[in-house]
């Protein structure tokens, strides 16, 4: 008996005990302070950035509805009218040139990017003598001013004595658009997962199938941004085109020679409807890559 006198007194101890009640009310939370001023500097200086970014941009769509007299730009505003949208392909040297542009874009961008694929391919994935130097090769070119390629080019159709046009145009196009798609590709396959090539080859697709159905939708958003970018560069290249160009005129280099004249207001048309499809393309784009998420 005297033994369990302990566990007795301790038990009646632990009986006094009070415990915190779930019913008693808890300590109210402070406030939270305010934001310091500080936070805002970055949101404030990238709206910043963009509107600078977009204020040619937006002047450009702005005076595409302005009134011109004698078909003309002016900056001085006389109206708001849509008849240069209406009259789009009234100067015909204009939309010819355009339509050059277009097609010159098309084609660079299609063999740019199908080579500049297979490059980085090569480069992220094999070990070759001369593996460096073709890193070094395309950074140059990046990195190289546009006078510089020019020159070289038209040094180059001269020596070899290829007369200028279309196709000089387009040898050029595909040159400096290379380097872009390859590194924009490159960036894409940086983290890809060879485990699923050699899965779809456990499961009898050859290289070439397991490439289309593997590797080509995976790597899709990177090929489809190099292409995006190599487009954007041919459509509005001046410098290049300029030296090896000859007696075809692409659409920067009409406006060039326009501008001693007058530059009729389709020129802001047509760069506002280029613009405007630019960004269509974006956004769809993005929205087919959330759809495969």
């Amino acid at each position: 008996m005297t033994g369990t006198l302990p566990i007795a007194e301790g038990e009646a101890a632990g009986a006094h005990e009070t415990y915190p009640s779930f019913d008693e009310e808890a300590p109210a939370r402070q406030p939270r302070r305010s934001r310091k001023w500080t936070s805002k500097i970055l949101p404030v200086y990238s709206a910043l950035v963009i509107l600078y970014l977009m204020l040619p941009i937006l002047v450009m769509m702005l005076y595409s509805f302005n009134k011109a007299p004698a078909a003309r730009v002016t900056f001085k505003w006389n109206g708001f009218t849509t008849a240069w949208y209406k009259n789009l392909f009234a100067v015909s040297d204009l939309t010819g040139a355009l339509r050059v542009s277009i097609l010159l874009a098309l084609a660079s961008t299609i063999i740019a990017t199908i080579l500049g694929t297979l490059i980085a391919l090569a480069l992220v994935r094999y070990r070759f003598r001369g593996k460096g130097s073709a890193d070094t090769i395309m950074f140059m070119n990046i990195a190289a001013p546009e006078i510089v390629l020019g020159a070289s080019l038209l040094t180059l159709f001269v020596s070899v004595s290829i007369s200028r046009g279309f196709v000089t145009l387009l040898i050029a196009h595909v040159m400096f658009s290379i380097a872009f798609v390859t590194i924009t590709v490159r960036a894409r396959l940086a983290g890809f997962d060879r485990s699923l090539e050699e899965a779809a080859g456990d499961l009898y697709a050859t290289p070439i199938v397991a490439f289309f159905k593997v590797t080509l939708p995976i790597i899709w958003p990177g090929v489809l941004a190099g292409a995006l970018l190599a487009f954007a560069l041919s459509i509005d290249d001046f410098v290049i085109s300029n030296f090896v160009n000859g007696t075809t005129i692409t659409f920067p280099l009409w406006v060039y020679g326009a501008v001693k004249v007058g530059i009729p207001p389709q020129v802001f048309v047509f760069g506002t409807i280029i613009f405007l499809v630019g960004i269509l393309v974006a956004a769809a784009s993005l929205v087919l890559q959330r759809k495969k998420v």
